[in-house]
């Protein structure tokens, strides 16, 4: 602790430098929360109970279409109070004067399930008609400007917010109409059937699945992306571990005759590495703690939602205190090289 002290800017530089790395590692978890809570906002906001898809669709909405007469059909199957189609358009440009948005389009009944309420809605009102369109505050769109998705003209009429799926894409919602001429060339299909209940069958080809299942198949979908952040992750705490390693190292290298002096009097070379090992695990304890309160204003260097799970910030002590110990090998050598001889050189 004494040196913690006569040494305490290193130490300082140590714990700003692997606490900012911390910070973004817990950030990159954060996208990781994100891209699931933006799937549970969006799917979940339909207010569904049950989907029902081609069986060639892998599970997943927007990946298979069936046709509109199998509405009234799952319409009329027990357990079911209510099914509406919805068709859902993936990475679809709109276009609003020079600027051109890439968006992801659900087309829904309006009032019905998949169309955005007036409880849901943050600004104007939702969609009631052709022509009239909500979009995700992330759009930049603004409430009664004219925008333009495929080869029809729109105005925005609302505004909603959390809508987003694919790492942060926003969603725009209109007529189901609208979004089979905008994505279908006007067919009468849809890419799913939202239900409240579970229908006790569906017809030949169709399968039946909760949201929940929805849901955990479209992250499913970005499990490529995923692991390359997860991957990410790993390399910012082996980053962290490097920069207090080099701090161990340095401060090993200046110690060496304060460890012969010790050996001499009889300190073991096992007590030794213990102190600087706790050194080491007192400055990446220190570097969490500020991660954990940094990693709060650096969440908007992210274009896509941020949500750290709070697990995150319970195993980074343990993870800190992996990274002390692994860090602090690196003067191991010059703990046990140390001469009790030179003491008296």
């Amino acid at each position: 602790m004494a040196d913690l002290w006569f040494r305490w800017r290193q130490f300082i530089i140590a714990i700003v430098g692997a606490g900012v790395v911390m910070a973004l590692a817990l950030l990159l978890a954060g996208l990781v929360g994100g891209i699931t809570a933006e799937t549970q906002n969006t799917l979940g906001g339909v207010g569904a109970d049950t989907w029902v898809l081609t069986t060639q669709s892998g599970g997943r909405v927007g990946q298979g279409l069936l046709p509109d007469a199998y509405v009234p059909v799952i319409a009329r199957t027990p357990g079911v109070t209510r099914a509406d189609p919805i068709v859902l358009l993936f990475g679809t440009n709109l276009e609003a004067g020079a600027k051109t948005v890439s968006i992801n389009v659900m087309g829904a009944v309006p009032g019905g399930l998949g169309s955005p309420t007036a409880a849901t809605v943050t600004t104007g009102r939702p969609v009631t008609g052709p022509g009239q369109l909500v979009a995700d505050s992330a759009s930049g769109l603004t409430v009664g400007s004219q925008v333009r998705v495929g080869s029809l003209g729109f105005r925005v009429v609302g505004l909603v917010s959390g809508r987003t799926l694919l790492a942060g894409e926003p969603m725009v919602y209109m007529t189901l109409s609208d979004a089979q001429v905008v994505g279908l060339a006007g067919h009468p299909f849809a890419s799913a059937v939202a239900v409240t209940g579970t229908p006790a069958r569906v017809p030949a080809g169709l399968q039946a699945l909760s949201t929940a299942t929805i849901e955990q198949n479209t992250v499913s979908g970005l499990s490529g992306a995923v692991s390359s952040i997860n991957n990410t992750k790993i390399l910012m705490y082996l980053v962290a571990a490097i920069i207090i390693a080099a701090l161990m190292y340095v401060s090993a290298l200046q110690r060496v005759r304060d460890f012969a002096v010790l050996k001499a009097l009889g300190s073991s070379t096992g007590a030794l590495f213990g102190s600087l090992a706790l050194q080491a695990v007192i400055v990446s304890l220190l570097a969490a703690i500020f991660a954990s309160v940094v990693c709060n204003f650096m969440g908007g260097i992210f274009k896509q939602q941020v949500a750290i799970p709070t697990d995150a910030f319970y195993t980074l002590p343990i993870v800190a205190i992996v990274v002390g110990i692994i860090s602090s090998l690196v003067a191991l050598r010059q703990v046990t090289g140390a001469d009790p001889a030179a003491a008296f050189g």
